[in-house]
Order: structure tokens, then sequence, then C-alpha cells
């Protein structure tokens, strides 16, 4: 099918880095037919808002984005894409300004659709299917700058916690070949980018259905074992995998590799066995603390962050407490604190034991205030050590910044030459920001001569 080189489309990306992945795909699907890619507050032919479902603001902010699409060029396409599109799309579709609505085996055949498709004035149209038509991958991945990618290896999730909506939007656990993810890796890697970050929506299942069928063709660790390879990647880091998934044979090799880095993002949920009874996650407290000494164990200088869930019903002042105490004991490094909010077609929604509002933001701050108490000191932990930074190419008032393989955001003053470029450093100390100011090594080297 060919465009036009005159038609211009604009994309916007709620959410999590799977959705980033997944917009770029996209991307480049129109940029290869002939669209040129601008600004999403630039005039546009096209807008494409790919949307998330985890925020409880999910519909206030589509219609914010609906809206600045709109004041850009009133006459452009607006199509909504990604897990909202998924859940709600004929409510979508009844927004002023949408024409299209895809859902999650739509979105990438977005090309299709766009010929016919012209500006609606009235409910715009859904391409939707059942959530469970949805049992196919489209490998992806994103490049949001020059330094780091996205690389989505699964899609999906077998799981049924209580209070997420994930399953609804994205159908069943499956994985790319360990042969198309290789073929990305390499292809990132040609592209000059130093780091790839793989994403998924619960990656540690890994393997299942890469051939079409729930059976395990391969799992999570050979995964990272053919990734730990490739020529060209300098880090690879994972992104957040289940606990009862991350297995030691995985944590071994992660200490011992050439390319994935130190740094590990565990969900928790609560510290409460009770209440993860009534998540139905598939772990307990003791299974959590066993992953976390193993990672401290190999690798004393990880990073660890963890997600937790603040107001899920039954959660008692009592039960919080369990959560908050049990996390100031463990060796952790920062926390991702999210606010429990009522979800349609889940089971916690009907559950006993609200909790008000006021509590639920009171909890949050006190765990926010808690992750900011880690994060200072596991950076204080670092502080003096020549550590190797991977630099961005950010210029903020004549600072340039950049993370160690442990996850510590460091700064310096701009420099164009160090912008994507691997660096030792000395961290030399916490700034008022919270980011760490770094000497360069050699310096520090001449310093002893």
């Amino acid at each position: 099918m060919e465009y036009s080189t005159h038609k211009t489309a604009a994309f916007h990306t709620l959410g999590c880095k799977l959705n980033f992945a997944e917009t770029s795909t996209i991307v480049r699907q129109l940029t290869n037919s002939g669209y040129e890619k601008v600004s999403f507050d630039d005039k546009a032919d096209v807008y494409i808002i790919n949307t998330c479902s985890v925020t409880e603001t999910a519909d206030k902010e589509c219609r914010f984005h609906v809206k600045r699409a709109m004041k850009a060029n009133p006459d452009g396409l607006v199509i909504i894409i990604g897990c909202y599109a998924q859940l709600k799309p004929e409510e979508i579709a009844r927004m002023e300004g949408v024409d299209m609505v895809l859902g999650a085996t739509e979105k990438f055949n977005i090309l299709s659709y766009l010929d016919d498709l012209e500006k609606s004035h009235s409910s715009g149209i859904v391409h939707s299917c059942e959530i469970d038509e949805a049992d196919f991958f489209i490998g992806s991945y994103s490049i949001g700058d020059r330094t780091r990618a996205f690389l989505k290896v699964q899609d999906g999730c077998d799981y049924k916690c209580t209070y997420c909506t994930i399953p609804l939007a994205r159908g069943i656990s499956r994985s790319d070949t360990i042969e198309n993810v290789i073929k990305n890796a390499k292809e990132i890697a040609e592209k000059g980018i130093k780091e790839i970050v793989l994403t998924g929506v619960n990656i540690g299942d890994y393997g299942k259905g890469e051939f079409g069928n729930k059976k395990h063709e391969h799992t999570f660790l050979d995964l990272i074992s053919e990734l730990d390879q490739v020529e060209g990647i300098e880090r690879i880091r994972i992104s957040s995998i289940e606990p009862n998934l991350l297995k030691d044979e995985s944590i071994d090799l992660v200490s011992k590799s050439k390319s994935f880095v130190p740094h590990f993002h565990i969900p928790l949920q609560s510290g409460s066995d009770e209440l993860l009874k009534k998540m139905k996650r598939r772990y307990l407290t003791k299974l959590y603390t066993d992953r976390i000494s193993k990672i401290r164990e190999v690798m004393p200088d990880a990073c660890i962050g963890v997600d937790v869930i603040v107001g899920f019903p039954g959660e008692t002042e009592e039960e919080f407490l369990k959560t908050y105490y049990f996390l100031n004991e463990l060796p952790i490094s920062y926390l991702h604190v999210f606010t429990y909010s009522e979800r349609e077609n889940t089971e916690a929604a009907e559950m006993d034991g609200i909790v008000p509002i006021a509590d639920r933001k009171k909890r949050n701050k006190m765990l926010r205030i808690l992750s900011e108490k880690k994060k200072v000191a596991f950076y204080q932990t670092q502080l003096g050590k020549t550590l190797p930074v991977l630099w961005e190419h950010d210029n903020k008032d004549g600072l340039m910044h950049g993370f160690t393989e442990n996850y510590v955001r460091v700064q310096k003053p701009f420099d164009e030459n160090s912008v994507n470029q691997i660096e030792f450093v000395k961290l030399d100390k916490i700034e008022n920001d919270g980011t760490v100011s770094v000497i360069p090594a050699f310096e520090e080297f001449l310093a002893k001569v």
C-alpha cells in the first residue's frame, strides 16, 4: 500500500515501557509507508494515542490528549489504541473528536484502516476483538532516544490477580520466538544503542505461547542466556519480573553476565500474607524475602526496586503497617507506590473492607517517604566508588544525566562528546535534586600520582 509522502502522523504514548515499544513499531509501519512523523502538538493528518488502563485517570488522560490533537488540527484523524481502547472501546468512540478505536489485535493493522477513514462528526468507528482472540505475538521495540531501546519479548498474562485488568486488556500469556528476539536485539545493536530494556506484561513467563501453544518451549533463563551472547549491546536491563518466576539460576546468570546489569524490579504489592492471598498473588512474603536475600548474596551492590499497592480492600491499619515494616527491614533501593482503585470486572471491586480514600492517600505518602529514604541510603553506599555511566543526550541547565549499571542517577556538566558513551566516573556526593554528582575517574587517578 503506497501513501503520498506529504501525509503526517503524530503519536502520544501513555503507560508502560511495553506501550512505548509497540508505539515505536507502529511509527515504523507508517514511516515505511510514506508518512512523516511530526510532534503531537504540530498539525498532522493522523494522531495516534496509545492508552493505558493501569491508572484510574485513563478516561481523563485520553480525553485530554484527544483535545490536544483537535487543537493542533481540527480536521486531523484521531485513532485510539492500547489497553484502555480494548477495555472501553464504545465509551472512547463516543468521545468528541475520536474517529477510530482499535483493540488488542487490530492496532498493528492500522495501515489497512487508514485509507478509507474519514473525519467523524458523530461516533468513531470501533474495530475490536474479544480478548481471547488476542492469541498471537507481534514483536516490537522502541528507540526513544539514542541511549536505550525497549525490547518486547512477551505479552499478555495468565495470572488472575484480583485487582488487575491487564489480562482483560492484553489477553493470554504469549512470547516472541528466541530467534526473533535475537534478530531485534542485533538490529538495535547495529543502530549504535548501548542499552536494551527487556519488556513484557509478565516477562518471567517467557516461552509460553512461543509456538502458538501453552507449552513452554523455552524459559526466561534460555532467553537471557541467548541474549547475553549478542555482540554490540553493552547493557541489558530486566524490567519488572514476578518474584515466583525469578529463579536462582537467572539471578546467578545476571551476577556473572557480561551485559545484564545488577538491577531488578520485583513486584511485592503487599507485605501481608493475608492480603497477598486476597490479591491471588503466587507467593507469600517468605519467598519474596528469599529472592531479595539471594540477589544480595551474589550482587551486594544491586539496585532492587519494588512495586507496592496501598488501600486494597481489607487493608486495615494493622495490615498496612505489616507492609510498611516489612519494606523498612528489606535491603531494597526504591519503591513504586500505587494507590488501589476499583476496576470494573475485577474480583477486588466486589470485596468488602473498602479503605477510605483519605487513608489510601496517607498510606501512599508514608511509603513514598520511605522510598526516598531507601533510595538515599542506597546511593550513600555507592559514594566513593568508580562505576561505568551511560550518559544520555539531555541538557538541562547545563547538566547531563546518566545511570550507572546499578541504576544510580548521576549528573555532570554537559559535554556533547559524552552523549551515548559509557565512561568510568567516581561517585562524589548526593545533590539537592537527589542525583549524584561525579568526578572523572582519570582525575581521581591523577590526584594520586
